[in-house]
């Protein structure tokens, strides 16, 4: 029996405050304020005896989440992070990044609102960095096998922390100068400071994993000689491979794709330089994609200084509460506000971007853009122009959030001649193999765009399958099936 059995009948949900506007505004700092350990323990004291923990199954991860709820309702933290790192490794980034899908399959969230599982995990290992809690766990022996991992984000230090520990010399290789993929570089700081990846890559680097940064393996290392130098390689690129917008005036200067324009804000912060060279001070900006990556630009822009903000999203505005389209346990498409939104700009809906305007100097002056109706076509959305409604909106910035389709047509892919799937992922089979022998693909680039915690649980996963190659068996848990999908 959880602690309190009458807790989510007394407590209200309740978060943390966030820092207000004008002020967050001004810095690049994590938006919420600190909250108390009393009111979060009364928050875990809402987790129900609810029999079936829909939200253990909710998450790809698998989190014990009523066992660290019932935990730190009685005031016991220091057990609470040895149950939370038991199923995931990095908390600390999934506690600020994921969504929660956990918290949609919350057996409370019936017919109330849902524990805050998120915001308990955000404090149990803040608290653990806090108390020095977190430590390396260098493996007890050496098992005289190397493995090398191509990507550094998410899914990759999964992947290598876990292989670290089971005693194999792990090397991760990174293009960029940084270790961290879109951790450091596509997340901006008001949503992960970086000294959080930081203070991780020190306690992977304690355990032994080697990074190596400035490398593009396929460019600067060959995969014959990138294979030949290890017994495994774990393919972790993600997926990079943005989504463009081919409408007339794509040329114009003026528009960007998110990610030519949000590393250079993180870069700032890093101290390369003192001011981006894609700036939205003073400017009128139009964002194209309604996801977190355009909220991310949203953000960005706005401490930037931008005179305006529109975001527009060709689907229509999603119900504030969960349709019978979308049944608990299962996600809920509904309307969400991020602490982004919550700061300005205007977000419009079911409308499509049909020409970016130029000036005479081959600037970006305004873009024409048109209502739509959406309706399904063989399960797919489909939409139809909505006649008399052609509008233009004057901007001088144009940033692209729509989204990726797969990893980079890199040379690293083609030199190990691995096959790819419908979707042009990594093909892989239910072991995290490639179709060539010995190199496995986990997160983003097997699976197509996805969620931090997923990256994570697939990193974990593919991990216990080099294990087991390599050494004929692993004490590595395994949490997902490539392919599997939260409820």
């Amino acid at each position: 029996m959880m602690g309190d059995p009458r807790g989510f009948l007394e407590v209200n949900r309740e978060l943390p405050p966030p820092r207000a506007v004008p002020v967050r505004l001004k810095d690049w700092r994590e938006v919420y304020e600190d909250f108390p350990a009393g009111s979060l323990e009364a928050q875990a004291s809402r987790c129900m005896d609810c029999g079936v923990p829909f939200c253990n199954q909710g998450c790809p991860l698998g989190n014990l989440i009523p066992d660290w709820n019932d935990l730190i309702y009685r005031s016991r933290w220091s057990e609470a992070i040895e149950a939370l790192h038991a199923t995931n490794n990095f908390p600390d980034f999934t506690g600020r990044l994921c969504p929660a899908p956990c918290e949609s399959a919350c057996v409370l969230g019936i017919n109330a609102d849902p524990v805050t599982i998120k915001q308990v995990e955000f404090e149990i290992i803040d608290r653990a960095w806090e108390e020095g809690w977190v430590r390396p766990v260098p493996p007890g022996h050496l098992t005289g096998k190397s493995v090398a991992v191509v990507g550094s984000g998410p899914a990759g230090l999964a992947a290598a922390q876990q292989l670290t520990r089971a005693g194999h010399l792990v090397t991760v290789y990174e293009r960029a100068d940084r270790v961290g993929g879109l951790l450091r570089y596509g997340i901006p700081e008001f949503k992960l400071e970086k000294r959080v990846i930081d203070r991780r890559l020190a306690q992977m680097r304690a355990e032994g994993t080697r990074f190596v940064t400035n490398t593009d393996v396929g460019v600067d290392v060959s995969a014959a000689e990138l294979r030949s130098g290890c017994d495994a390689v774990v393919l972790a690129g993600g997926a990079t491979n943005w989504r463009d917008l081919p409408i007339p005036g794509r040329e114009a200067t003026g528009v960007y794709q998110a990610m030519e324009y949000l590393p250079l804000s993180n870069r700032v912060q890093e101290g390369d330089f003192d001011e981006p060279s894609i700036s939205a001070r003073g400017k009128a900006v139009v964002i194209i994609g309604g996801g977190d990556t355009g909220a991310d630009c949203l953000g960005t822009a706005l401490r930037q200084g931008a005179t305006s903000v529109h975001q527009f999203e060709i689907m229509e505005r999603p119900p504030d509460l969960r349709s019978d389209a979308h049944p608990w346990p299962g996600w809920p498409f509904t309307y969400k506000v991020s602490s982004a939104h919550q700061e300005g700009g205007e977000r419009i809906y079911a409308v499509s971007t049909k020409a970016f305007l130029l000036d005479d100097a081959g600037r970006l002056r305004g873009l024409r853009y048109v209502e739509v109706e959406q309706h399904l076509v063989d399960g797919r959305p489909s939409f139809d122009e909505v006649p008399g409604t052609e509008t233009e909106l004057p901007v001088e910035l144009a940033f692209l959030a729509m989204g990726f389709t797969g990893p980079d047509e890199s040379p690293l892919l083609a030199q190990l001649g691995v096959e790819r799937d419908a979707r042009s992922n990594v093909a892989r089979d239910d072991t995290y193999s490639s179709s060539v022998d010995g190199v496995y693909v986990c997160g983003d680039m097997g699976r197509g765009q996805s969620l931090i915690v997923w990256a994570i649980a697939e990193g974990r996963a593919c991990a216990a399958s080099v294990d087991r190659a390599l050494m004929g068996h692993t004490d590595l848990p395994s949490p997902v099936l490539p392919g599997d999908r939260p409820l």
